[in-house]
């Protein structure tokens, strides 16, 4: 019975006739839940070949559907969508809201953002040593000098036009060691920079750093969200936080006014620098860094578990609550580079990859155990982004929490899973690894698979059978 899939039968109950209906036995209630996002972790083994998109195409998408002049905008849009009753009015002096111009400002603002990414990235590699330790002990130094000398940062803007106009000198870019004597510049005045074209590969990776940073502060907004409710008096806690916050200020008031402010301010500033140095993160922390210690990943998921406690409602607490299971199954295709164009071609999918499975064995995505058990009733299996469980009447899903794979691989004795949970097996889904072996990547003639669970919380809900 699917509806019992997460339920321990004992050996003394005794199962209802489904084939007389009785009028106290009700059907199931169908419950749809979105699909567990496996996207968000990356492979263990990676494809061997990329697929390019095509420039064209990408800007065609980005006309089509970002930037579309015919987009639906309410009717009762007004031009100053902040202004409301008690609420200050703000942009009326700014343009209302309109798709053109939203179009005509985004497309300006990818091909020009390119300087910021650019600063960006340059910051990155002096935090992270990826120019060499020399590079970032230069500005390791720098650093320590304006810690010494702090009325030095007033002069920072001068010396930074300084450097541009000496950096873009023409007379300072001729070769080292030539007596050639130039003829003095022309007075012409250089062109002005050509900002990158739409479609272009400039403009392409300005877009990128753009969907990056959206998506960058969208995950420092959600990890900070849950503190917010602690801290704007919504929560029990509110005052421990608060007595907490007081006494640590009192205590450390003190302590903060005895130290010596410039090398306090090297220590901070330095700090960060010495833990992301490679000896550092690969010698001193590898523990931390390594979650595929057994004992780290328990950690690792008593913590997750505390946090998906915390945001739990009374509703939830007040009730029983088990969990139900769902298995992601994939198969590895190694491209063979013996192939011809046409043959290669049909390799699209090589690397791990569902379209890999073969017809007659799992399915993408399985209920049972056992691998077998299809989650559509149908027994086809096939789904795009929902999937339908039929939980027993009074259970619902817990709404503050969504599918969470099993990181510790609890499901199989004596083997364990990787960083993200999956076990990989042979070409028969036997004989299970936590890492797939090198003979079994390197090897054509040898099938490798590999499988994932994946865990969701559900809750007995009085009022839903009620409801049904």
């Amino acid at each position: 019975m699917a509806t019992l899939d997460y339920v321990d039968i004992p050996s003394s109950a005794t199962r209802l006739d489904s084939t007389q209906p009785s009028p106290n036995i009700r059907p199931a209630q169908k419950i749809l839940t979105a699909l567990p996002n496996p996207d968000k972790t990356p492979s263990v083994l990676s494809p061997t070949s990329t697929q390019v998109t095509s420039p064209t195409k990408v800007g065609f998408n980005l006309q089509q559907i970002l930037l579309s002049s015919a987009l639906p905008i309410p009717a009762n849009a007004t031009s100053t969508p902040r202004a409301g009753k008690g609420a200050p009015r703000l942009l009326t002096t700014k343009d209302p809201l309109s798709i053109p111009i939203t179009t005509v400002n985004f497309r300006r603002f990818v091909s020009k953002s390119g300087p910021i990414f650019w600063l960006q990235d340059r910051l990155e590699e002096i935090v992270m040593w990826r120019k060499g330790p020399l590079y970032t002990s230069v500005w390791m130094a720098a650093y320590g000098f304006l810690c010494y000398f702090p009325r030095l940062i007033l002069l920072l803007p001068i010396v930074i036009l300084l450097g541009i106009v000496l950096a873009t000198d023409p007379s300072l870019k001729q070769q080292s060691g030539s007596n050639h004597i130039e003829d003095p510049p022309s007075a012409t005045v250089p062109p002005a920079p050509i900002q990158p074209s739409e479609g272009s590969v400039d403009w392409l990776a300005n877009v990128q750093a753009i969907q990056n940073l959206m998506g960058a502060v969208s995950d420092a907004h959600d990890f900070i969200l849950p503190a917010i409710p602690h801290l704007n008096h919504a929560s029990p806690y509110t005052p421990i936080i608060l007595t907490i916050l007081i006494t640590m200020f009192i205590i450390l008031l003190p302590i903060i006014n005895l130290l010596p402010s410039r090398i306090t301010v090297l220590a901070l500033g330095l700090l960060p620098l010495v833990f992301t140095h490679p000896f550092t993160r690969e010698t001193l922390f590898p523990a931390a860094l390594n979650s595929s210690r057994p004992h780290l990943k328990r950690i690792r998921t008593r913590i997750i578990r505390l946090i998906d406690n915390d945001r739990l409602e009374d509703k939830h607490w007040s009730t029983e609550m088990r969990e139900v299971e769902l298995w992601e199954n994939e198969r590895w295709a190694l491209k063979d580079s013996t192939l011809n164009a046409d043959e290669a071609n049909k390799q699209f999918n090589a690397g791990w990859n569902k379209l890999n499975l073969k017809p007659g064995e799992r399915r993408p995505w399985t209920r049972g155990r056992d691998g077998w058990s299809p989650i559509a009733e149908d027994g086809s299996g096939d789904v795009s982004s929902n999937l339908t469980f039929s939980l027993s009447p009074g259970w619902l899903f817990v709404e503050t929490e969504e599918w969470r794979p099993d990181l510790e691989g609890t499901w199989i004795s004596n083997v364990g899973a990787d960083d993200h949970g999956w076990v990989y097996t042979n070409d028969a889904w036997m004989d299970p690894h936590a890492i797939p072996p090198e003979e079994w990547k390197s090897n054509l003639s040898v099938g490798m698979t590999r499988r994932r669970r994946w865990i969701r919380r559900i809750y007995f809900h009085p009022q839903s059978t009620d409801q049904a």
